[in-house]
């Protein structure tokens, strides 16, 4: 009874395709791929925005108490989305100066814009284009048709034609109108992503950060080269069987990363053992 029921209907199709001719079939086919693109874009967007952007800040804040930056970048590295590996690089603050870190979020920033608007274009291109290819087909078909009843004149005929002609219009406009609602919510997928993107920069904007350094000799120039640069806060000497040299700095003003700062000043070598930075 069911396939009796649908019988009629994919008979239809069938001879709208045999009746409309190639650019029916060109229009399937764009539209084929249009839709391909949108559900792998569909399917990409919505696998990196399943984490929450406070999720991921949850995660950063247990894991600074516990161990640090260093341990902040081991928890989230399994996130593998835009927020994360932006994150990631505000996480290295000290470690780099200020304007590197902001260079390596706008990089990272591009290339994720890059991955989220790919294939963005092809499917409104498609959707624009697809009811104009089905015109075409119209005002070719009609055309043939009054050509031949130049010829012989017949009224059925001249009906049959027209009806042939206007199916690549309906094929065009079947395709721009399944795609154009797709085309909507992948643009609201992409908008949610960049909000996201907004809210971790305004989040990761380190009011205060506190480093623990280890120089191998020289301890007293770097200590002062510490004092003396811009955005230092406080630097002092530490017993510590990692690190001997506790440096509190402002993240915004830091013009250069520690260890560049005691290698100018001391020409002396160094390593952050420990980073824990705060709103």
């Amino acid at each position: 009874m069911f396939i009796e029921s649908i019988t009629p209907f994919f008979e239809g199709i069938i001879d709208i395709f045999s009746q409309g001719g190639i650019i029916t079939y060109i229009i399937l086919f764009i539209g084929i791929y249009g839709l391909i693109i949108s559900i792998r874009k569909i399917a990409y967007l919505r696998k990196i925005s399943r984490v929450d952007t406070t999720e991921i800040f949850g995660v950063v804040t247990a894991s600074m108490e516990r161990g640090g930056a260093v341990e902040a970048l081991k928890q989230i590295n399994g996130f593998k989305n835009p927020i994360s590996r932006i994150i990631s690089e505000t996480l290295k603050i000290g470690y780099k100066n200020k304007t590197e870190v902001e260079e390596s979020m706008e990089q990272i920033f591009i290339v994720e814009v890059g991955k989220m608007t790919k294939g963005l274009d092809s499917i409104k291109t498609i959707t624009e284009l697809a009811p104009f290819l089905g015109l075409i087909g119209t005002v070719i078909g009609i055309w043939l048709t009054f050509k031949s009843l130049g010829v012989n004149p017949n009224t059925a005929a001249m009906a049959e034609g027209i009806y042939i002609a206007l199916t690549t219009t309906i094929m065009g406009l079947l395709v721009a109108i399944v795609l154009l609602p797709i085309y909507t919510y992948i643009q609201s997928l992409i908008e949610a992503e960049m909000d996201k993107i907004e809210l971790a920069t305004k989040m990761t904007n380190w009011g205060y950060a506190v480093v623990k350094v280890r120089v191998e000799n020289n301890v007293e120039c770097a200590i002062a080269a510490l004092q003396e640069a811009e955005g230092v806060v406080n630097t002092r000497l530490i017993s510590d069987p990692y690190a001997n040299i506790k440096v509190s700095f402002k993240p915004s003003m830091l013009d250069k990363s520690i260890s560049n700062i005691i290698l100018e000043k001391c020409n002396v070598n160094s390593e952050i053992t420990e980073s824990k930075l705060r709103q």
